[in-house]
């Protein structure tokens, strides 16, 4: 495994976006943060819920899709960018191995996650290289290794939690890491029903609101932070000029919370929200048209039965 994050590195991310953040107006964080221990097993708890559905849409299009996305990139080396635990990415590289995979790069923050997946991976696939890196894939991706014909993967919808500006500069950093040929695999949800996109994020069972209010446990266990998780109302509402889903945090009642660490005083109003994630749902057209303009060339569209989500096939 090969480390960019030095032992500070997300220490100091942290501190520098809970300033930013929480001293905005209106108050943000972004949904990196969500993703301790404990938020990495509600996620996992959140794609088996029924109303949840963009994790079995990607799944069943890989199924289906697999072995043409493989034959159709041409590529010897899969690069995966925010891999987590690297399930649902069997089913690629299954398809990529069967053509002569030579190499699997898989790309997260978390190291633990990262070794484990890898470990495994590497016993499943003996005759393949497997190479870890641990890196924030919106600052590292011109480290990673450029061995082999790749084809980078960006599944689940992850470019969805990208504002517009952000998701051009990593798309344009992407690229230009990228010889000619080689291929990005985008996950995008798409546009859809409005009451379906944000039953997805509100679940009745109240996981999704657990997830949501981890943020502040992990500010109080990281940060010496003081907030009280419930006292905030899960807030999931739809952005029709956006597309974009917006997870906030409502304060209850006026709150000050001290976050020690930072020798902070944050303070909520009644009813004051904290945005801490937007998930952006795309339309296949201006999508396409977002990666021509950063250098890609979409070669192929995947999507489920439903049209619920899509997966890009797209050369640079």
């Amino acid at each position: 495994m090969t480390d960019h994050l030095d032992a500070g590195y997300l220490r100091q991310a942290l501190e520098h976006d809970v300033r930013a953040g929480l001293g905005a107006r209106p108050k943000w964080l972004p949904p990196k943060w969500f993703y301790d221990a404990v938020g990495s097993d509600l996620f996992s708890q959140i794609t088996r819920l029924p109303e949840y559905y963009p994790t079995r849409r990607e799944l069943a299009i890989l199924r289906e899709h697999a072995a043409d996305i493989a034959a159709r990139s041409g590529a010897d080396t899969l690069v995966e960018l925010g891999s987590g635990t690297s399930e649902k990415t069997v089913l690629l590289l299954d398809a990529l191995a069967a053509r002569g995979l030579r190499a699997y790069l898989p790309v997260d923050v978390d190291a633990v996650t990262l070794r484990e997946a890898a470990d495994r991976l590497a016993a499943r696939y003996p005759g393949v290289e497997v190479h870890a890196v641990c890196a924030d894939f919106e600052r590292h991706l011109g480290l990673l290794p450029r061995t082999g014909r790749r084809m980078v993967a960006f599944l689940g919808g992850t470019i969805g939690n990208l504002e517009p500006a952000a998701r051009e500069v990593f798309l344009k950093s992407l690229r230009a890491t990228l010889e000619p040929g080689e291929s990005l695999l985008l996950g995008a949800d798409l546009v859809k029903d409005t009451d379906r996109l944000i039953a997805a994020y509100d679940d009745p069972a109240g996981i999704t609101a657990a997830f949501n209010r981890n943020v502040l446990h992990v500010l109080n266990r990281e940060l010496n932070a003081d907030f009280d998780p419930d006292a905030f109302d899960h807030v999931a509402i739809y952005d029709e000029g956006d597309d974009w889903i917006e997870m906030r945090l409502r304060a209850t009642r006026p709150m000050r919370a001290r976050v020690t660490a930072l020798d902070l005083d944050v303070e909520f109003d009644q009813d004051e929200e904290l945005r801490t994630e937007i998930s952006a749902k795309f339309r296949p057209g201006p999508l396409m048209a977002e990666l021509e303009a950063a250098g890609f060339t979409p070669a192929h569209l995947y999507t489920d039965p439903t049209g619920d989500f899509a997966l890009i096939l797209a050369t640079a």
